[in-house]
């Protein structure tokens, strides 16, 4: 693939992608994937993966469902040994090779997908509920402001 420098594309349902699976609230839709393998002028075999999907997550903040729009762009250098990955340029990360040569293009897309996730997922346009927050509609309009939450403490001490 890499002398032949082979391109691919299409895409592939998020349900097939086990690993990936797990970690998502759902597998509904397509991840879109383009791989080039290729060699750089350095003489480096690299697979640039550029992939996109919606994926469906369970936001921590608060334990609802929401979508969180992910792409990948990156460049994988192709080694064969641990050792070479010193000698990699710096804008490259590495991909071990399996003694055989090959690799499962879906594999390869679905780390790069894993790797993408948060390890927190938040839903950017929520906010938590006013049960956490301890907030409410008399202390939003100015009323009821409680005292210093360190009053208490300050009595207790005398």
């Amino acid at each position: 693939m890499v002398s032949a420098r082979r391109s691919f594309e299409g895409t592939l349902p998020i349900a097939t992608l086990s690993r990936l699976r797990e970690a998502l609230a759902g597998t509904d839709g397509l991840v879109q994937f383009e791989l080039d393998f290729g060699r750089d002028s350095l003489g480096t075999d690299y697979v640039a993966v550029r992939a996109q999907a919606r994926l469906a997550l369970i936001c921590q903040r608060t334990l609802e469902p929401f979508v969180l729009p992910v792409v990948v762009d990156t460049r994988l250098g192709l080694i064969r040994h641990e050792r070479d990955e010193a000698g990699l340029p710096p804008d490259y990360e590495a991909l071990l090779v399996p003694e055989d040569g090959r690799l499962n293009p879906a594999d390869v897309i679905e780390d790069e997908l894993l790797l993408a996730l948060p390890l927190v997922p938040v839903n950017p346009d929520s906010s938590l509920p006013d049960e956490v927050t301890g907030h409410d509609a008399e202390e939003d309009s100015g009323e009821g402001h409680a005292g210093n939450p360190f009053a208490v403490l300050r009595e207790l001490k005398k």
